[in-house]
């Protein structure tokens, strides 16, 4: 029996964006991903755009879903999306498609050769990155720097939006993540590794995006906040892998 894959495409307001890039990842994962049950679930951080008409209508093509949550959050709508989802493997990317599809189904191999959570990596050896304004590349190598000197951690980009996850892993790790925002990633990847989960750095090529509306200093800020939370109440001592 073929295993299944729910991909989640956290929006708000990305009433532009969908109908451009549904249609591609919806190609790319008919071609390459075949051997699998997959899907895509659109997750709606409660836009009040156009969003939810063009979520609504891209949900009429086998195999896309569209679920629209009330409050906002990134991490909220992965939450949410992945403890629905009964698949063999959950995963995530940003609907720009910042991150190199190609890469998707290396991914999902590393989960399939024993990785617990297989992540993108824009920082790890081998990558490739285009057009990325130089300080959001110092902000990001100095926050990989922070928490990898805090928590002793062997991954470098905790933040990149193409991840990856085995459902057994998710069903023990999303109940004890706190954040529903951007640091949820962060949050996801530390716990998971000091609790003993496999994390495979995968090297991928990846392009900014010009029109986006993530705001650099505010969600650093978050992710300092996270960290420090982190280390007080240390929570993957309650976990055993």
């Amino acid at each position: 029996m073929a295993k299944s894959i729910t991909v989640v495409i956290p929006v708000y307001n990305e009433e532009i964006d969908l109908p451009k890039n549904i249609p591609v990842l919806h190609k790319f994962l008919s071609k390459n991903m075949s051997n699998y049950n997959w899907e895509i679930v659109i997750a709606d951080n409660a836009s009040v755009d156009n969003t939810k008409k063009v979520g609504q209508d891209l949900a009429r093509t086998k195999g896309v879903r569209y679920f629209r949550l009330d409050k906002k959050g990134r991490g909220r709508a992965l939450k949410l999306t992945w403890n629905k989802s009964k698949a063999d493997f959950l995963a995530y990317m940003d609907v720009d498609l910042s991150s190199d599809i190609s890469y998707f189904p290396t991914l999902i191999e590393r989960l399939e050769n024993g990785a617990d959570i297989a992540i993108g990596s824009r920082l790890a050896k081998g990558a490739k990155v285009i057009d990325r304004p130089w300080i959001r590349e110092v902000m990001s190598r100095g926050y990989s720097l922070m928490f990898r000197t805090l928590f002793f951690t062997k991954f470098k980009d905790a933040q990149c939006g193409f991840k990856a996850i085995t459902k057994q892993t998710a069903n023990k790790l999303l109940p004890v993540i706190r954040d529903t925002g951007w640091f949820f990633d962060s949050e996801l990847l530390i716990i998971g590794q000091k609790a003993g989960y496999k994390i495979a750095e995968v090297p991928i090529k990846w392009k900014d995006d010009p029109n986006s509306t993530v705001k650099v200093a505010k969600t650093a800020w978050k992710d300092i906040e996270g960290l420090m939370r982190l280390l007080k109440t240390r929570p993957w001592k309650q976990l055993k892998k």
